[in-house]
């Protein structure tokens, strides 16, 4: 149970990237949570901070838009966040309801 945020203790988590912030959210609040605080494996730490890294990969900052191919970053981005949210789920089984949220901001852009 985490008692950082404004729910003051939660067990219902999501993973969602976004700059400067690490992957673990509230998924009531949309607190951000220190992944540090979680019993989670190294390895597994190492992989959720690399894929935020990751994150924008798709947008064109000096335009504000995406870039040609951004809807097909976007969904590669979303396929490995799905992926570490499946075993941030297994690593947390029985202490937390953990999902994902995807990234949308290149299919946002598209339409």
């Amino acid at each position: 149970m985490v008692d950082s945020c404004g729910c003051n203790k939660t067990y219902d988590l999501k993973v969602e990237a976004d700059i400067g912030a690490d992957a673990l959210w509230c998924n009531k609040c949309y607190c951000n949570f220190n992944i540090g605080d979680f019993s989670i494996s190294n390895d597994l730490k190492d992989e959720l901070s690399q894929w935020i890294l990751q994150y924008g990969k798709w947008i064109d900052w000096d335009n504000n838009g995406i870039l040609p191919n951004g809807v097909d970053l976007e969904e590669i981005h979303n396929e490995e966040g799905l992926k570490l949210t499946e075993k941030v789920q297994k690593e947390l089984a029985g202490k937390y309801k953990v999902s994902f949220s995807p990234s949308i901001f290149a299919k946002n852009m598209k339409i």
